[in-house]
C-alpha cells in the first residue's frame, strides 16, 4: 500500500505540476519548503547538520530554509522538464564558456568524458542540456522501490534523451558498459558525492570522513577519458555549471590511484559546494 501511494504521489507530480502556470508552481513548492523548515522534521535536521559541516558552527539557520527551497525547486523543475522543448532545455541551463569549450572539445575528439556531479542544482537539467547538443549521454540510476517508480524515473530520463543503466540488477556490470561507451565518445555523468554501495572509497570531505563511489575514478583511469568535477547551482532562472578538471595519477597500484583520484574529486566537489551551499541537496546521512 505504501509503495503504491509513493508511486501515485510521483505520478501526480508529473501530471499536475506540468499543467500549472509556472508562477503558481513556484509559489506552491516554495510554500512546501517553508512548511518543511517550520516543521523541522528528520530530513530538515539532517540537512542542517550537513550544512553546518560545510559552513561551520556560526552558520545562519536561514541557510537551511534556503536549502529546502532549492531542493523544492529541483523537484518542481524535474516534474516540468518532460513537457519542455529542446530550446527550453538549452535556455534553462548555462555552463561557463571555458567549461563549455572543454566539454565540446572532449566530445569532438571522440574520447568521451567522465563528469562527476554532486547532488546540487538540477542534474536532470544538465543531462537534458547535454543531449540537446546531440551529444550522446549514458549514466546509471539507483533501482528505486517500488519497481513501478524506478520504471517511471527511467522513462522520464530517457524522454530527456539520456540512456540509463540500472546501478544493480542489470545483465552486465555497469562499469563495463560505461567504459565501452566512453571509448565511442559518449558523455558519462555520474553522481559522485554519496556512496550507495557501502563499499566506496573513504575520503576526507569538509574535515570529516565519508565514502564516495569509485566509479568515476575507475572509468577515467581505465579508459584515459578526461575527468571533470561539475559545480551546479541555481541563479534566478537557470541551472548554472562549471567544470573542474581532475587529473588521475599515472603511477602506483590501481587501488591507490583510484583512492587518490576520488579524493581529488571530493576536493573539487567541496570547492563548488562551498561557493553555493544552499544548492547542495544532501538530506541523507553522509559523514561516517
Amino acid at each position: 500500500m505504501k509503495e503504491r501511494l509513493i508511486h501515485l504521489g510521483y505520478s501526480a507530480g508529473w501530471g499536475i505540476v506540468r499543467a500549472l502556470p509556472l508562477p503558481m508552481a513556484k509559489a506552491l513548492f516554495r510554500a512546501a519548503a517553508d512548511r518543511a523548515y517550520q516543521r523541522n522534521g528528520p530530513a530538515t535536521q539532517r540537512l542542517r547538520r550537513n550544512l553546518r559541516q560545510v559552513v561551520g558552527e556560526d552558520m545562519p539557520d536561514t541557510l537551511v530554509r534556503d536549502g529546502l527551497r532549492s531542493y523544492a525547486r529541483y523537484w518542481m523543475e524535474a516534474f516540468r522538464l518532460p513537457s519542455q522543448s529542446r530550446e527550453q532545455f538549452l535556455d534553462g541551463f548555462f555552463m561557463v564558456p571555458e567549461s563549455y569549450q572543454r566539454l565540446k572539445k572532449a566530445v569532438a575528439d571522440g574520447r568521451g568524458v567522465v563528469l562527476g556531479l554532486p547532488h546540487a542544482g538540477n542534474w536532470d537539467a544538465a543531462g537534458a542540456w547535454v543531449t540537446s547538443h546531440d551529444w550522446p549521454l549514458i549514466t546509471v540510476a539507483e533501482r528505486l522501490k517500488p519497481e513501478s517508480l524506478y520504471k517511471r524515473f527511467l522513462a522520464y530520463r530517457e524522454k530527456l534523451g539520456m540512456h540509463i543503466l540500472p546501478l544493480t540488477g542489470g545483465p552486465r556490470p555497469p562499469l563495463d558498459v560505461l567504459a565501452e561507451h566512453l571509448e565511442k565518445g559518449w558523455v558519462v555523468p555520474l553522481l559522485g558525492d554519496r556512496d550507495l554501495s557501502r563499499s566506496g572509497v573513504e575520503v576526507t570531505f569538509f574535515g570529516g570522513r565519508t565514502r564516495m563511489p569509485a566509479g568515476p575514478a575507475i572509468l577515467a583511469i581505465r579508459t584515459g577519458a578526461p575527468l571533470y568535477a561539475v559545480d551546479l547551482w541555481f541563479d534566478d532562472e537557470r541551472t548554472m555549471a562549471r567544470m573542474r578538471e581532475v587529473i588521475p595519477p599515472v603511477d602506483g597500484p590501481l587501488d591507490e590511484r583510484v583512492k587518490k583520484t576520488t579524493q581529488l574529486l571530493a576536493d573539487a566537489y567541496a570547492a563548488g559546494i562551498a561557493d553555493h551551499p544552499q544548492d547542495w541537496h544532501m538530506l541523507q546521512k553522509l559523514w561516517l
